[in-house]
């Protein structure tokens, strides 16, 4: 994390956190102002913010070291209704729902802010279902030209280093278009972290030891991605030891493009991402980070409700590098 902490100190920008009286968002957002890491935009009652506040025993004011969003009373409300019926009035939400929504959804308000330019990236999902977030997220913010729908990169930092899973939250069972599309979007995250990408296309088969109908799909993708990105670094179908091992991977295929260990594992569905996730997590007392959601228009993250202090705090930096790139126009150099 140090290169994406490093980078965001440069230019701090601001950031909405969706669920602002949360203990954790509280406590991450004293952080980020000592770290100088953004400008914090929160979103909750005044009152009770400033309860907890003192209740924590933290050093933060409303106003003077962050911004604050009353989701019951704040003078933008009728124009953040006018936006909310522009962006989903075609998706069913009638003027009548979206002035519910927009007292009610704090995720929505935030979405909003990001999209009308006052907030340069978001944070949700500390509370709440995944995919009820991801769903407003969608509607409101939007993709990136050309993408064809979101995907969750997961980090895990063991004692072995550091290794990147998709997609672990959106997509159930992606095509092999759409796997080499999350491969490439990923491969431009990482690099963010100072890390050169390095993309294994994981399944049960090793270079066509099987002939399954997944095998058959991340054969594709592996062969899509080196046709659109030949610069990116990338091999498969192959087991997951033999993406990790440079060994094993010599022993069933000599002359893969890959060199060294993968750090980022596609997985060919959302259940084996996602499991494995967990699994690694868990058995290898791994630090996570995210998800890191890719493909928004904007910078706009879902985290889960498990996430810590320390992990909000974390995934602002990943936001605030993400915004600050938006902010230059200049997209990353690739792959080099």
């Amino acid at each position: 994390m140090k290169p994406m902490f490093a980078k965001a100190k440069t230019q701090p920008v601001r950031v909405i956190y969706a669920e602002g009286e949360d203990e954790r968002v509280l406590r991450a957002t004293q952080v980020v102002l000592e770290e100088n890491l953004a400008r914090p935009i929160l979103v909750g009652r005044p009152s009770v913010v400033e309860a907890r506040i003192k209740r924590f025993g933290l050093q933060i004011r409303a106003g003077k070291d962050f911004d604050l969003i009353n989701p019951e009373d704040d003078p933008r409300y009728r124009s953040y209704v006018q936006s909310y019926v522009e962006v989903a009035g075609r998706r069913g939400v009638t003027p009548d729902a979206a002035r519910t929504v927009v007292r009610t959804n704090n995720t929505v308000i935030a979405a909003l802010a990001v999209t009308r330019g006052e907030a340069d990236a978001m944070l949700c999902g500390v509370e709440g279902r995944y995919m009820s977030h991801l769903r407003h997220v969608r509607e409101i913010v939007g993709f990136q030209a050309g993408v064809s729908d979101y995907a969750a990169l997961a980090l895990l930092i063991t004692s072995k280093g550091a290794f990147f899973i998709a997609d672990t939250q959106v997509r159930p069972n992606p095509t092999a278009e759409e796997l080499a599309e999350i491969a490439s979007l990923a491969a431009v995250h990482v690099q963010r972290f100072a890390l050169k990408p390095k993309i294994a296309f994981v399944s049960h088969s090793d270079f066509g030891s099987y002939d399954t109908d997944s095998s058959r799909k991340m054969r594709r993708a592996t062969q899509l991605l080196k046709e659109k990105h030949p610069e990116i670094e990338a091999d498969g179908e192959m087991q997951g030891d033999t993406a990790l091992s440079v060994a094993a991977r010599k022993m069933v295929l000599p002359h893969s493009k890959l060199e060294g260990e993968a750090n980022i594992m596609i997985m060919p569905t959302l259940d084996t991402a996602n499991v494995a996730y967990q699994m690694i997590k868990s058995l290898a007392d791994a630090l996570p980070v995210g998800p890191i959601l890719i493909g928004p228009a904007r910078p706009a993250h879902i985290l889960t409700p498990s996430v810590t202090a320390r992990g909000i705090l974390n995934m602002t930096a990943v936001a605030v590098v993400e915004a600050q790139e938006r902010a230059s126009r200049q997209q990353p150099t690739l792959f080099t």
